[in-house]
């Protein structure tokens, strides 16, 4: 593709390319092609996108937190990887762009892109690349199949989530372990008491693997753990009393200020996962879920809605969880013996693998391996275009409108 920023009439291009990553989608972009880390490239990343607006009509969101996602991906300089990665959380219907966590499942599109893109030396296969992620300063490992030099699409293997079937890119996640902390356990403790301004004191396991989550006991919230996405969004006391949880942990590790604050300061960490034991249910797309073939409950809220699926990060972090002796998640796991954690969400059963081995006192555990597959696809490759008076908002430091529009940040100084 191009690297040039065309004009259209009033209108700058700029290359991208539309991808599924798992069971998210966003736009793919090249480091190079986009203004410096700041507000020029906030600025243009939430136009692209068409925030705020709550149908992001004007834009390429879909309206959805799992659909206002970017990736920029660049060759790395680093030794210990071959592609840098940054992830971009576009809020929808506020100026949020926020860059706290990664995403697992726009991560799993990130080796097909670098192939695709000529950013990696491609085997013929199966080609490994090594993914810096920017937001977490973790390396992630990505088995990419390769067919005539290109990531290949075709295959056998099934996401949850997502439509048929795709080629199975494998990933594995164990050096994310504290990624955003620098602890799996960033209290120190297995389980810890958070006391709601109702007067109930819910016990709750932070835990941060790929991201921090906090997990919670599904019945200490008033459902069973089977409910889809109309029980839990429609239900406003649930999901006040998971912005309160939620808040209240953020605070007990560093991520806001004040819980009440949770929502600006850290809006998409940590996650809430409301957890259960094993039990029969329908998924969203009305079919059986059997209690035999899954190991736990998972509900994950993100960003105050139910996650339709399990996020990537959210299912490394379950499986770390599940090994952690005492927390919820280990509490809840049917079968603490396998390599593989089934995780039954509201779309159906999803694997992680999981194995490790206990090292000094329980409950501290290191882990061996510690991942998932998915399958991504690009979508369309394409030039995406924003009206020129994009940055006619933003000043310089001496206060004077900057006027540049291309890629890089310059600023017209007296």
């Amino acid at each position: 593709m191009s690297t040039t920023h065309e004009t259209f009439g009033d209108q700058t291009g700029i290359r991208c390319v539309l991808m599924r990553g798992g069971t998210s989608k966003g736009l793919y972009m090249r480091n190079e092609d986009l203004p410096l880390p700041g507000p020029r490239r906030d600025l243009l990343l939430q136009r692209l996108m068409g925030s705020p607006d709550v149908v992001q009509i004007d834009g390429l969101g879909g309206s959805r937190p799992i659909t206002s996602k970017i990736a920029i991906v660049s060759a790395s300089q680093r030794a210990d990887a071959d592609v840098d990665y940054t992830f971009v959380q576009v809020s929808i219907d506020t100026n949020g762009v926020g860059y706290a966590g990664n995403c697992g499942n726009i991560s799993s599109g990130v080796g097909p892109f670098a192939v695709d893109e000529g950013l990696v030396t491609v085997s013929e296969g199966n080609t490994r690349v090594r993914i810096f992620n920017t937001n977490t300063n973790a390396v992630i490992v990505s088995d990419v199949p390769v067919h005539n030099g290109r990531a290949r699409v075709v295959g056998s293997y099934a996401v949850p989530g997502v439509p048929g079937t795709g080629a199975e890119i494998a990933m594995n996640w164990v050096g994310t372990v504290g990624a955003k902390t620098g602890h799996l356990l960033p209290t120190g403790n297995p389980v810890d008491s958070i006391a709601l301004e109702d007067g109930r004191h819910i016990e709750v396991s932070i835990v941060d693997a790929a991201n921090p989550l906090v997990f919670v006991h599904a019945e200490d919230f008033g459902i069973s753990g089977s409910e889809l996405v109309d029980e839990i969004d429609g239900n406003t006391a649930l999901i006040d009393a998971a912005r309160e949880a939620r808040g209240k942990a953020a605070q007990m590790i560093g991520l806001c200020t004040d819980w009440k604050k949770v929502d600006t300061e850290s809006p998409g960490l940590p996650m809430l996962a409301l957890i259960a034991a094993p039990a029969d249910y329908q998924t969203l797309n009305r079919q059986p879920a059997s209690a035999a073939d899954m190991d736990l409950r998972s509900r994950v809220i993100f960003m105050n809605k139910l996650r339709e699926s399990v996020p990537g990060t959210g299912s490394i972090c379950l499986a770390a969880a599940s090994r952690v002796k005492g927390s919820v998640v280990e509490m809840a796991n049917a079968k603490r013996d396998s390599d593989a954690l089934l995780i039954g969400t509201p779309s159906g059963i999803t694997p992680a693998l999981v194995t490790s081995h206990e090292v000094s006192d329980a409950p501290f555990v290191a882990f061996d391996a510690l991942g998932f597959s998915r399958t991504a696809r690009r979508l369309m490759q394409s030039t995406a275009y924003y009206p020129t008076n994009v940055f006619d908002i933003l000043e310089d430091r001496t206060g004077i409108a900057i006027q540049n529009h291309g890629a890089g940040v310059v600023t017209h100084e007296e």
